[in-house]
């Protein structure tokens, strides 16, 4: 077969999360016939995350990839764009007309994959669970606007929320609403390693070596009940430490498919590619990319001095040469694809432009060049980041304003010392919990955010993110959202750099490549099969 891109059409809503899983080991694994997937996650068990895999503590695209294979939740998102449907609930919905009491039945005869019966009160126990140990990762502000939690029977579970929540749904559907067993995690205390048990389509078995997670093998569960059809009877994913490494396994034949993150290098050579046996499958994404500001650095607390940088940052020129036609200039934390998105960043400061941001810093009586240290992680997001922070760090200098040096860190290091306040600036990106405007915003602004930044704005804490909540229509919460995109311009507490596409490799055996990555970068394993090779 010849190398070729496979488009697939966007749509409003676009492809979301779509998983569920079950049980596991930290002993070698045992990949058979396994279709064998790489990834350039690291999963790495530290002094300051011992708990990876634990659903009350993970909260990135890597390890929820993984999450999304073994934890079943009530609802999941469907292959396609829409509201999300039930898999361990037989069904679901809000049963009073302010969105603020949420009811779900469970499916007749769930059971973990050790065989133990599935009730009502082990749904509570996993979310009380998780708002209880309330993890420094942030991940329990998911499920903030849960108040209380009801059982009736085995089968019943109500969730009285404190607020009117649409989103809710949604959240349902994310890992931190994982169903676990009691018997496997304690209550107060996270499940430190990389064990895993659920009631989903696949069991785990993990290779760990030296605290790290090298390859995971997923084996279909016979006990499995929910929505899912499974492709396969098995698949391995593998970690490597860079791309190149994972294209090389792929060329060998070593692995199958090869999914985030592949380097810019690697998508063009093989969408130009003519023969061989690879197809490269182009989809839709909902990755965007940001600078987060520390606001209580004394380098960075004066607004003027993020505002001096968002007037500088030239987006087109930083996606044109490092990226290409694999991403967009975002101008705001919202995708241009998601309803609620308004370009407030582009509104307020228009082309990039030393002159303005010199007035702003002049204004504010601030002494030039401003010097910083912009911080980017080296392993998590790509083989490109290094070049593309070595542009943010060019245009800033270029102006004459600032004085910027750039550093780059290994994850493990890079996420704790983010979340302990060590970086003034740094880089991350940020893959949707689930494809609404809600999960581009509270997530970074809300209380107990994502980020543990110390930027407060009461007007979008207590008034907007409620007030577009309340908004079953989506549509209709577009004016509270776009209050909040304008007040993010203003302070700008983080800085929107792009938006990306995303890719996946597979050799021309396998089946199902085009609908194993959604939009939000979660890999949906079942959807892969053998074929035959032309």
């Amino acid at each position: 077969m010849n190398r070729k891109t496979l488009v697939l059409p966007a749509v409003v809503g676009l492809l979301a999360p779509v998983l569920a899983a079950c049980g596991g080991s930290d002993s070698g694994s045992d990949s058979g016939n396994a279709i064998v997937v790489g990834t350039t996650d690291r999963f790495t068990a530290s002094e300051d995350a011992p708990a990876p895999l634990d659903p009350a503590f993970a909260y990135d695209v890597g390890t929820w990839n993984i999450l999304r294979q073994t934890v079943q939740t009530l609802m999941i998102q469907p292959k396609g764009d829409g509201d999300p449907v039930p898999e361990a609930a037989e069904k679901c919905g809000f049963t009073d007309s302010g969105n603020e009491r949420y009811a779900c039945t469970l499916r007749d005869g769930l059971e973990f994959a050790n065989g133990d019966k599935i009730t009502a009160a082990d749904v509570k126990y996993s979310i009380d669970r998780a708002r209880a140990i309330n993890a420094d990762s942030g991940v329990a502000a998911l499920l903030s606007t849960v108040d209380t939690v009801e059982t009736q029977g085995d089968r019943e579970v109500i969730f009285h929320l404190n607020t009117a929540d649409a989103t809710f749904p949604y959240k349902l559907s994310t890992p931190v609403a994982g169903i676990v067993n009691p018997k496997d995690y304690e209550k107060n205390k996270l499940r430190d390693g990389f064990q895993m048990d659920g009631s989903g389509p696949y069991t785990m078995k993990a290779d760990v070596k030296n605290g790290e997670m090298v390859d995971a093998v997923f084996t279909k569960n016979p006990k499995y009940k929910g929505t899912l059809q499974l492709n396969n009877d098995k698949v391995q994913i593998r970690s490597f430490a860079d791309a190149d490494a994972m294209g090389t396994a792929l060329d060998k034949g070593d692995i199958d498919v090869m999914s985030r993150t592949m380097s810019p290098e690697q998508i063009k050579k093989l969408s130009n590619a003519s023969g061989g046996n690879v197809d490269v499958v182009e989809m839709p994404g909902l990755e965007i990319r940001y600078l987060a500001f520390n606001t209580d650095a004394p380098s960075v607390k004066d607004k003027a001095v993020r505002q001096a940088m968002a007037q500088i940052v030239n987006r087109s020129a930083l996606v044109a040469k490092v990226y290409g036609t694999q991403a967009e200039p975002l101008y705001s934390l919202v995708p241009a694809t998601i309803t609620g998105h308004s370009n407030s960043f582009f509104n307020k400061y228009g082309d990039p432009s030393d002159s303005k941001a010199r007035t702003l810093l002049k204004k504010a009586g601030i002494t030039t060049p401003v010097k910083l240290t912009l911080h980017y992680t080296t392993d998590h997001y790509g083989s490109a980041t290094k070049q593309e922070f070595q542009i943010l760090q060019q245009q800033l200098n270029a102006s004459g304003l600032f004085d910027v040096g750039i550093e780059g860190t290994e994850w493990k290091v890079f996420r704790p010392a983010e979340q302990k306040g060590s970086y003034d600036v740094y880089g991350m990106g940020w893959f949707p919990d689930f494809p609404d405007a809600d999960s581009f915003l509270a997530p970074f602004l809300d209380k107990n955010n994502f980020l543990g930044s110390p930027y407060v704005n009461d007007k979008i804490r207590n008034e907007l993110i409620p007030q577009s909540r309340r908004q079953a229509d989506r549509l209709s919460a577009s004016s509270s959202l776009t209050d909040i995109q304008d007040a993010v311009a203003e302070d700008v507490p983080v800085l929107p750099l792009w938006q990306g596409k995303q890719y996946i490799a597979a050799r021309d055996d396998i089946t199902g490549a085009a609908y194993a990555l959604n939009s939000a970068s979660t890999l949906q394993l079942w959807q892969l099969g053998r074929g035959v090779s032309g």
